[in-house]
């Protein structure tokens, strides 16, 4: 008997009622203010995924062993960024009703907001850890609120001061490493201090969003927003594992443009790196 042609990240085809994971694609890009293109980073990554094995070498894990569900990509209006948060925020939701773990692949880090508006809907104590080259702590951005350089302070917003930790920031105005100093924990360049976060935050629900320009460009050039002295793929790996430990009640990875890398290594980084964490957070 012939078969649907359903095309799911590698090994993400339970059944929705298995699964403890739900993976969703957020293919959107409208408030990019340098090179968009993000919004095809999910399904370059369903399809690119297949070219590496379900078996981590990292964990001795196997994605055949594990219930993630791929429900595919939500359809967004790409004329407004309050109506896209909208429709994330409402599948995150769903989602999170039904007991599972919503995983989301942007699109631009915009579409974080939408989804920790959720969270914060159901989990009162909520804190998020953030890995970006950017800190994305503007106010705004040219006047404009609702944009991915604010999605952190707009995130900010929902919990409040000392509950948004940040690793790996390299790039922002002054401004933004001054509300830093005073609203969120910030290490700049790296994952220092990590360890002592995870025990700091303890049981408190986390959501924790991967902008992937965290990466070096020499690691990960399809970014639309590269930014030198980034960290290696393995100290990255480190500090998932190092994540994992937390009480995790969501997650995304951003902003993977596959065409400005047309060798593929970035979208290919990006499976890895997305089947590691599946592997690390499936509990």
């Amino acid at each position: 008997m012939l078969e649907k042609n359903i095309q799911t990240f590698i090994a993400c085809d339970c059944e929705y009622d298995e699964a403890k994971i739900v993976l969703f694609g957020a293919p959107f890009d409208s408030t990019t203010s340098f090179r968009p293109g993000t919004r095809f980073a999910s399904q370059a990554m369903r399809s690119e995924s297949f070219g590496i094995e379900t078996f981590s070498a990292y964990q001795d894990k196997d994605m055949l062993d594990i219930k993630v569900f791929d429900s595919g990509d939500l359809e967004l209006p790409f004329g407004s960024p309050e109506r896209a948060l909208a429709d994330i925020q409402y599948r995150t939701g769903v989602i999170m009703d039904d007991g599972k773990i919503p995983c989301m692949i942007g699109g631009e880090h915009l579409v974080t907001l939408g989804a920790v508006r959720a969270a914060a809907e159901r989990f009162s104590d909520l804190h998020i850890v953030h890995f970006d080259a950017h800190a994305d702590l503007r106010d705004d951005y040219l006047g404009v609120k609702l944009s991915h350089a604010c999605v952190l302070h707009r995130c900010h917003d929902i919990v409040g001061d000392g509950k948004i930790y940040q690793f790996g920031i390299r790039s922002g105005d002054r401004d933004e490493f001054e509300f830093a100093k005073a609203h969120t924990h910030m290490q700049r360049f790296n994952f220092g201090g990590l360890k002592n976060a995870v025990k700091e935050i303890g049981d408190a629900p986390v959501y924790f969003t991967l902008d992937l320009d965290v990466l070096d460009p020499s690691d990960f050039p399809g970014t639309g927003t590269p930014e030198a002295g980034g960290v290696r793929f393995t100290a990255l790996l480190w500090a998932i594992e190092q994540v994992s430990k937390l009480n995790i009640v969501g997650f995304d990875v951003n902003e993977l443009s596959p065409a400005y890398d047309p060798s593929g290594r970035s979208t290919a980084l990006a499976c890895k790196l997305l089947r590691e964490i599946l592997l690390r957070f499936y509990k």
